[in-house]
């Protein structure tokens, strides 16, 4: 199985949508192009800055029918799946590899705590349900309530073929490290899930990153990989330390609108975010977007 692949600035694509709370397809097609124009590694789509979790499943098939043709394999498009049975996890997945998915990204089930060996069995049973698609996982305990643990993780990536790597959004950089080190000797691959730590993830072994900030600042996250895999240590490090501001920003706001903020503040019209979340309104936290997307050089 090719995984040369899986690696890079991967973006969490937002979902523009209109007034009834469809897909906007004109929108989302401008929107690959500004993140592969931006130069990303990869699309995906309906991560947590797509809002899946707000997706019915025609709407996720049409959404991704658009993202892959517009793509046009100048990029891989992966797909987000974050639904907590099993059952339907494999139903999107398989519908994802249907409509040219290059691999399919598995949050953990939300809301529930299950157990090492109910944890075991769901990522099993999904990734057998494409066995001929790379399946990375995803470990977001700060969404879900708890985390993938390293031991889960190595016990996946040496036992399942097609379980070929992770995004870990944990914050936490040793946990990152324990599933780098645990796995590194089968190929797998990880991805850091924190804008704020993408230099660091890389300096632990991680093939790049999923950022969401590539959705409204492509040219400045994407700097931090490239100089980094040139061999700019200094360079990259500083990129790093020129955006952690703005993405430190974000957090003022409700999750997950501060990316949708951003991308309009630059002229990039998403539109609004999902009902019941709504635009960042004028006040301390907008204030502190236009602060330091101004002393960012995005405005």
């Amino acid at each position: 199985m090719n995984t040369d692949f899986i690696k890079g600035v991967v973006v969490p694509i937002l979902t523009p949508i209109d007034g009834e709370e469809r897909i906007d397809e004109a929108k989302l097609r401008d929107q690959v192009d500004y993140v592969i124009q931006g130069g990303v590694s990869g699309v995906l789509a309906f991560g947590s800055n797509g809002e899946f979790y707000m997706v019915e499943e025609d709407e996720m098939e049409r959404g991704l029918k658009i993202m892959v043709d517009q793509a046009a394999g100048r990029v891989p498009v992966y797909f987000g799946i974050g639904a907590i049975n099993t059952k339907k996890c494999c139903r999107l997945a398989q519908m994802a590899v249907k409509n040219g998915a290059a691999a399919v990204s598995v949050l953990q089930p939300m809301f529930l705590k299950p157990t090492y060996t109910e944890l075991l069995q769901h990522f099993q049973t999904i990734a057998r349900s494409v066995p001929e698609t790379p399946v990375l996982l995803y470990n977001n305990p700060g969404r879900v309530g708890y985390t993938l643990t390293a031991q889960l993780v190595d016990q996946l990536a040496h036992q399942v073929p097609n379980i070929v790597g992770m995004k870990d959004t944990s914050g936490d950089i040793t946990l990152t490290s324990e599933f780098i080190r645990r796995t590194r000797d089968v190929g797998f691959k990880v991805f850091g899930g924190k804008d704020t730590l993408l230099y660091a993830s890389l300096c632990h072994g991680a093939v790049g990153g999923v950022c969401t900030a590539a959705n409204f600042m492509p040219e400045l996250i994407t700097d931090v990989y490239n100089k980094f895999v040139a061999g700019d240590m200094a360079g990259s490090l500083e990129a790093q330390f020129k955006l952690n501001p703005v993405r430190l920003s974000m957090d003022a706001a409700s999750f997950p609108v501060a990316a949708k903020d951003m991308a309009n503040l630059r002229g990039r019209d998403v539109g609004a975010p999902y009902l019941p979340t709504l635009p960042t309104p004028a006040g301390a936290a907008k204030d502190g977007f236009v602060k330091t997307m101004t002393e960012a050089g995005l405005l």
